[in-house]
């Protein structure tokens, strides 16, 4: 049905999974630099969040929220979670979310939409599943709560 979405996914849980068995990328092959740095994160952020508004899926969870203050602290998290030098200083997703009762259809559609972001801005297919390999743990964080 979704065979590049089945397709990143599969490749993020497995990232997810074998992470600590890989070796380390070099510093010209991090991750960070690889989604373009702060502000190509802050690029990616932004078509995503567009991407977001757009889904009649799931943009009614964002109705009445900072669109700034999310668009900075998602640059923030991603940035950190890419291993550049960002500080997400925003609570944890547990907490964010709780309430939400969100489902996998949820956070699927959410997914998808971040995964067109980063191909509008033609982010490599291996820097998207490093960073989804990233994301995929909060999860569990997020569904249900």
């Amino acid at each position: 049905m979704y065979p590049r979405l089945t397709r990143t996914l599969l490749a993020a849980l497995c990232l997810c999974g074998l992470g600590a068995c890989s070796s380390m990328p070099s510093a010209s092959d991090s991750l960070y630099q690889q989604l373009g740095g702060k502000a190509g994160i802050s690029k990616t952020v932004t078509m995503f969040l567009y991407q977001v508004v757009d889904d009649d899926r799931i943009n009614h969870y964002f109705a009445g929220v900072n669109a700034d203050r999310l668009q900075k602290r998602l640059t923030n998290q991603f940035c950190q979670l890419s291993g550049g030098p960002c500080h997400y200083g925003g609570d944890n997703m547990h907490k964010v979310h709780a309430g939400m009762h969100l489902t996998d259809a949820d956070f699927n559609a959410l997914v998808e939409d971040l995964i067109l972001a980063m191909e509008k801005r033609r982010v490599p297919i291996s820097a998207q599943n490093r960073l989804l390999g990233k994301l995929a743990p909060m999860h569990a964080q997020i569904v249900g709560k």
